[in-house]
């Protein structure tokens, strides 16, 4: 696709979004988008809008993969707008509208267009129930006389993590100019380690939380305390060994993610010569394979019919590729799909497929399913061992 055919489509798309609604929406998200971590966070979230943004106003065009994936998935926005029916296309447009309000985000249609191409890519002729009819599933797939229905549902990461990344990024944030001005009269090295059983969360009625252990931490370091603790918060503070301190951040940064564990949270302040590091935990493991099986348990009653084999297609949001693939490796999403298939809510799905931003946008990286997406069989399931639906659930491990 040339340049000017890029931008066609992208200014196409955002026509079909509301010209209007788009301008506003990319204006929140740039000015919520400041220096710090809480900013970073808030641009990666948004990709999608901000790489739509940026690309219809570019004389360069697509660059990498995961810009062309982005055009490619606006034109076949627009393409299935024309083919839908009024209705359809007044259902298109809520969800639109859902994605550029509040959290709301273009992940959801983006990821259901790219499972409609790859269920078409494996030979299964594809409707949109859900838009044209108001079916309580999102895909119809028909194939050799078999037809199955399939279910996109986005589950955050989040909802399995006692601290959230969107707390801990605005905490860090709060904290960060308070550390730089300690460190001026503190010079050297510390570790700042906090335990939080009770977790810290980054949803409405929990500011006064981060507030709370913002001043903790304030308070702390102004009493030149080494330790704090109670039911909600364990912090103490000690020298930082960790030779990489020397060295620069990224080998600060491995050598504490070795240190600490995957599931820590961690930022560096930095001030002169003087570096200060915040590690913290949750009082238990995160559970976000378990949060996709409670979410499983929750639609598969409520958006099959029951009438037909079904499939759940989740979308795991907000985790980076090194969870993802922790999540992978471990075993831990399978698991959790493999006990949701002994429920009883699970008797009318034939399958299961997990996918992440890395499939979404990043087909070829390192990190991504090879197919597009994991793939969990149900065996129990009378349709389990259809060849003609085959391709969509033969498990892929």
């Amino acid at each position: 696709m040339t340049i000017s055919a890029c931008r066609a489509v992208l200014h196409r798309f955002v026509a079909l979004a509301g010209a209007e609604a788009w301008r506003e929406r990319v204006a929140e998200i740039k000015q919520g988008c400041v220096p710090g971590h809480a900013g970073r966070a808030l641009a990666q979230r948004h990709t999608l809008e901000l790489t739509i943004e940026r690309l219809r106003g570019s004389e360069a065009g697509p660059r990498v993969a995961a810009e062309r994936e982005v055009v490619t998935l606006a034109a076949d926005a627009l393409a299935l707008a024309g083919r839908l029916s009024a209705a359809g296309q007044v259902r298109l447009r809520e969800i639109l509208a859902a994605a550029l309000r509040d959290t709301g985000t273009l992940i959801f249609l983006f990821q259901l267009l790219r499972l409609a191409r790859l269920q078409r890519e494996r030979g299964f002729a594809v409707s949109f129930a859900g838009l044209e009819d108001g079916a309580g599933f999102d895909l119809l797939l028909s194939r050799d006389g078999v037809e199955a229905e399939l279910v996109c549902e986005l589950v955050s990461a989040e909802e399995g993590r006692g601290v959230h990344r969107g707390a801990w990024h605005h905490l860090v944030d709060r904290v960060d100019s308070d550390l730089q001005a300690w460190l001026a009269t503190h010079p050297g090295r510390y570790l700042l380690k906090m335990t939080l059983p009770h977790g810290l969360k980054a949803e409405p009625g929990s500011t006064a939380a981060l507030a709370e252990l913002h001043e903790r931490i304030t308070r702390m370091l102004g009493e030149d305390r080494r330790a704090d603790h109670d039911a909600a918060a364990i912090l103490r503070l000690d020298p930082l060994m960790l030779a990489a301190a020397q060295a620069g951040e990224n080998g600060l940064m491995r050598d504490l993610r070795r240190e600490f564990g995957p599931e820590a949270h961690l930022a560096v302040t930095s001030a002169g010569n003087g570096v200060f590091v915040m590690a913290a935990r949750a009082g238990s493991e995160d559970e976000i394979a378990e949060a996709v099986q409670r979410r499983m348990a929750k639609i598969a009653p409520e958006r099959l019919t029951g009438t037909r084999p079904g499939i759940l297609a989740i979308f795991v949001e907000d985790t980076d590729r090194l969870e993802w693939r922790r999540l992978r490796d471990q075993l831990r999403l399978e698991g959790a799909v493999r006990q949701f298939m002994t429920s009883a809510e699970a008797r009318h799905v034939v399958a299961v497929s997990c996918a992440s931003r890395q499939e979404l946008l990043g087909a070829a990286a390192p990190d991504a399913a090879e197919d597009g997406d994991i793939r969990y069989r149900n065996p129990s399931h009378p349709a389990a061992k259809l060849v003609a639906l085959a391709p969509a659930v033969l498990s892929s491990l």
